[in-house]
């Protein structure tokens, strides 16, 4: 008998007609002979209105309250898919991420998770019974309820998953699988039927939405293999894996594209020692997470500095950084909020030389302008202007030969 992790999306378990097609599925894997955890997210677009809720009756949100708030969404669904199990005759209960042992530090919107205990699932599951986990959610090292970040609940099926020692944990969400590009910009991307780990991550990083960067991260750090699917059509998906790439598989795995980065310039920086951790301590300990940092060349005692960050944190962020300016003698901030980020991810890179120059290439042919360029041993990331991020991310998709020779037709789901 196997232990079968089984996370389930927003838009997986959107509505009453969704949560009852997911439970049919944990059904079917029940009656196989597996025990079964189910992680699920909050429904549909949920946590966006409890949000919007909150700002419609305060300005500032306290950290600790939001928590209290959003926790909200996630319980729901596992209220909704246990009553669902229960009326297939499958015994079920629902948890939430405190109820199981799921302990993390004290920072609210952002915990990190310290220790998972799952006790309670142990037992329930010696019970014959289906768990059902509220997802993104824990109790903090002071007692108080937290939240993850946003798409952590594949962060808390991965944790589970090592926890419990399951022999699978599967990512149901509303594609099939992890593809070479995002079939809405790139319709001849094709699905991967195999990702390392490494890839994966530097995919989540670049602003991948398939898996959340966090989940990734423990799930390769605990050796925990993922198996990517769609809860739409059940067909086998990506499986996500330390497996090392064949010599065989291409250079380049996939073209990922962000436009949920925003760009901001300090003008006239002073260019002494101590300038930039003044400026951007601040801001780590504001928990904005700053992506790509690039200083000119010092010209008469000062220098610009650019950096990328996300979008989200750019109203708290600006703040900060305008303050840390007027302190150290800077000249003007400004911010960018029309820029797009394009990645090429590979573990190929590490043993191909030249990729960097094809892809410069391939962009200065399709008159394409790079504001800033970012480098990892398997990744290059450039940020443009949106207006060409498409484009661009065509052009590279086909120049690296990962056209699959036909437009993607399958539904997908809108863009956000």
């Amino acid at each position: 008998m196997a232990l079968i992790v089984q996370k389930y999306g927003g838009t997986s378990v959107a509505d009453p007609d969704r949560i009852r097609a997911c439970a049919d599925n944990v059904a079917i894997t029940r009656k196989r002979g597996n025990d079964v955890i189910v992680v699920v997210s909050a429904m549909g677009k949920a946590t966006d209105n409890l949000i919007s809720l909150a700002d419609s009756v305060a300005k500032n949100q306290s950290g600790r309250e939001m928590d209290m708030l959003l926790t909200t969404g996630e319980r729901q669904t596992a209220a909704l898919m246990t009553m669902a199990l229960l009326d297939r005759g499958i015994d079920a209960i629902s948890y939430t991420g405190s109820q199981v042992g799921i302990i993390t530090d004290t920072a609210h919107r952002k915990a990190k998770i310290v220790e998972v205990k799952g006790d309670r699932v142990r037992q329930s599951l010696s019970e014959g019974k289906v768990c059902v986990i509220a997802g993104f959610q824990g109790v903090s090292t002071a007692k108080e309820i937290t939240t993850m970040g946003r798409g952590a609940s594949d962060l808390t099926a991965s944790a589970l998953a090592q926890a419990m020692d399951a022999d699978a944990c599967e990512i149901y969400t509303d594609v099939t699988g992890v593809f070479t590009a995002d079939p809405r910009i790139v319709p001849q991307a094709r699905k991967l039927a195999r990702v390392h780990f490494d890839e994966m991550l530097e995919m989540a990083g670049a602003g991948s939405k398939v898996l959340a960067l966090r989940s990734v991260e423990f799930a390769r750090n605990h050796d925990v293999p993922l198996h990517v699917r769609s809860a739409f059509t059940w067909e086998q998906g990506t499986w996500v894996t330390n497996e090392e790439p064949s010599v065989e598989d291409p250079i380049i795995s996939g073209v990922v594209t962000d436009m949920t980065e925003a760009k901001v310039t300090v003008l006239g920086v002073p260019d002494r020692p101590g300038i930039s951790a003044a400026l951007f301590e601040p801001l780590a300990e504001s928990n904005v997470n700053v992506d790509m940092i690039v200083q000119n060349t010092s010209t008469e005692g000062t220098t610009d500095i650019s950096f990328t960050m996300p979008m989200a944190d750019m109203a708290q962020a600006e703040s900060i950084v305008q303050r840390i300016a007027d302190e150290i003698g800077a000249n003007t901030v400004t911010h960018d909020d029309d820029i797009a980020k394009v990645s090429l991810v590979g573990a190929g890179m590490k043993s191909s030389p030249g990729i960097a120059a094809k892809m410069f290439r391939v962009l200065s042919d399709e008159g394409v302008n790079i504001q800033m360029i970012s480098t990892s041993t398997i990744r290059i990331s450039v940020i443009m202007a949106a207006g060409d991020m498409e484009r661009a991310a065509r052009a590279l998709h086909t120049a690296f030969g990962l056209d699959s020779g036909a437009d993607y037709t399958a539904p997908l789901p809108e863009r956000k």
